[in-house]
Formats: structure tokens, sequence, C-alpha cells
């Protein structure tokens, strides 16, 4: 039978849709501490979803609706699971597709196919800055590539849960890091918004990493990859868990400076964990440690919070005045009281980023 490069493309993406089940490859389900964001395993009752007969049907008919240069761009990014720079898929916005008894809209459905079966509703989105659609309200053509969104985190209640507290062990990093990021200024480089030291346990690697850009990729293999690249930096830690875990960064996180703040996105396939004074509860004594599952982004920094806060019973904060406009950011391993790790400097991998003021 003859087969057209569309009907080809099609099937490519269909074999590369996104598992129902977990793979394994993240602990998605388990949540170690509280201030966690609401990762959930990827499993679709049928009766939901619908059966797989009926959405592969439904899939292959818009698909094969698209057009031929916007299928490449969409298997692009499928394929390279955001890896590979793409373009914007624009589709027209108002387009349902009805799986079961459930209506979607057609970004929807793909988001759902290609990235989140579990995916219920468009508020449990966040577009990233990088898209076209970025900040538009209801335009008539929306960016519909799969990677080009991300997944808001949702904080539980810090009273919900056990508490994961870092009230000490890391009075040596800040000052550090500060002092240089005063050096750059004098340096008379161009105005940065923030500055990334790259740790290994207690050991700082490498320089700081001084931001001007908005968009910042921090990562250790990254396919067109253009920013912080860990993989570049020379280590002297043989360890065999920092080896494991520097190898399992992968793709890293976007670091992006937005109008309401400054935001994190895991685009890495294993957890990663968050401090920030902004992520708390002003009235919180200690702060915790926020696991972020691959593909969602939270809000790791606020301004405006970072510029009222004050906490005179945090050990942290009387020893580093300034410990309210750093962020400390782990890789694959967490930290806490409901971890084994105690404080961040025992963690194998692991970034402080350091905000200029406005």
């Amino acid at each position: 039978m003859f087969r057209t490069k569309r009907s080809g493309l099609v099937r490519r993406l269909w074999r590369s849709r996104a598992p129902v089940e977990g793979d394994g490859e993240t602990d998605r389900g388990t949540h170690g501490s509280g201030g966690c964001c609401m990762g959930k395993t990827t499993k679709v009752a049928k009766s939901n979803a619908g059966s797989e007969a009926e959405l592969k049907a439904l899939t292959h008919s818009i698909l094969k609706k698209i057009k031929e240069k916007q299928l490449e761009v969409l298997l692009q990014a499928v394929e390279s699971k955001g890896g590979a720079r793409s373009p914007c898929l624009l589709l027209p916005s108002k387009v349902d597709a009805k799986v079961g008894q459930q209506s979607y809209s057609l970004p929807m459905l793909l988001y759902k196919v290609f990235r989140w079966p579990d995916l219920r509703h468009s508020s449990e989105l966040k577009r990233l800055s990088c898209c076209e659609s970025y900040g538009k309200i209801n335009p008539e053509l929306v960016c519909c590539n799969p990677h080009h969104m991300s997944r808001l985190c949702e904080l539980d209640s810090p009273d919900s849960g056990p508490s994961s507290s870092e009230t000490g062990g890391t009075t040596y990093s800040a000052p550090v890091g500060l002092s240089d990021s005063l050096a750059l200024q004098e340096s008379g480089e161009r105005a940065h918004w923030c500055v990334v030291a790259y740790w290994e346990e207690k050991t700082r690697v490498g320089r700081l990493y001084s931001v001007q850009e908005p968009s910042l990729d921090i990562f250790y293999d990254l396919p067109q990859g253009n920013g912080f690249c860990l993989g570049q930096l020379c280590s002297e830690n043989k360890s065999p868990l920092v080896q494991m875990v520097r190898a399992k960064i992968g793709y890293g996180i976007q670091l992006t400076r937005e109008p309401d703040g400054v935001w994190v996105y895991n685009r890495s396939c294993y957890p990663i964990f968050i401090k920030s004074a902004t992520l708390d509860n002003p009235d919180s004594r200690t702060l915790l440690v926020h696991k972020v599952f691959p593909g969602f982004s939270i809000k790791a920094f606020d301004y405006d919070k970072a510029g009222s806060l004050q906490r005179p019973n945090d050990h942290e904060f009387t020893q580093q005045p300034r410990t309210g406009f750093t962020v400390q950011i782990s890789f694959v391993k967490g930290w806490g009281q409901c971890y084994t790790r105690q404080f961040i400097s025992s963690c194998p991998c692991w970034l402080e980023v350091i905000f200029n003021t406005r």
C-alpha cells in the first residue's frame, strides 16, 4: 500500500505519545516533604480517558488535518522531549475534540496525548516565556507545541504535612557568592539580574555565572544547549554518588525572569528541590524545601516579597541579612527533616542563585 510522508509522520507521532503509566524514571508518586508540588503518577482511568482505540482514532484524525511542516515541528519537539529548539505550532484555539464523555480544546488534547495524560484543565498549565503565545489572551491561533508548556506546582499548606526545613549549615556559601557578585559589578560587566553558583557537596565548582538575559538554561547535557553547561566544568569530585547525580541532571532547569517574579522550570527527568524564602508563609520561622517534579514550573522568587521579609528568629537570616535574595536548588536528591541529608551542603549537586536588587 502506498504511504504518504504525512501518514508516516502521524504514525511516528503516535508512537511518541506520553505513556499512561509511569516509566519508572522518576519517583513521581511519592511526596517526601511538605510543601511539594502536586505531581501525580500518570494513571488515567479508561472511563475518563476513553479507550485506547478511540483516542488513537481521534488523534490520527486531527493530526492528518495539520500541515506537513507543522507535523514536522511537532515531531521534532516530541521526539527530542523538548531538548531541541522547536518553533511554535500555531493552530486554531477553538477546535474541540471529544474523548469519551469529555470535550477538550485542540491544544489540550495535544498536551494530554504528548505530555500529560492526567491533565484535566488548562488552569494546571503555564506557558513558557519562549512561546509566541506567552502573555496573549484568547488569540485565534494558539501555540500547541506541548514542550512550550509546563505544569504548575500547587504548594501544600505548611501545616498539612511534616515541614522539611533547614536552619543552618550553609552560612559559608552566600557570602562567597555575594562577594563574587560585587566583583562582577565592579569589573564593569553589563548589569545582571542574578548570578548562579554550582556546588558539589561543600565545594563550589567553577566560577559564578552572571545572567543578563531574561532566560537561562542550566544543564548537563542538552541538544542545542545554550547557557550554563555544568558538563563543561572541571570537577575533581570522584564520589560515585556525585557522578551518578551529575549524569542525571540531563536537560536541567530553565530559570526565567518574568513580570511576576522568577520561575524555575524542571526540564530534566528527575525531581529538583528548591528552598526560597518567598515560597513560604511570611509568618513561618523556617524555610520549607519544595519538591518540583519533571515538567513542572514553580515561581521560585518574588522580588516584592523578598524586599519586605524580616525573619529575626531564623538562624540563616540573622547570620546573613541578604539570604532572602538567594534560592537554593538541588538536583535529584532532597534535604531537610524528611531526608537523610539535613543540609543542602550534603547534596551531591546543587545550585545557589543569588539575585540582584531591581
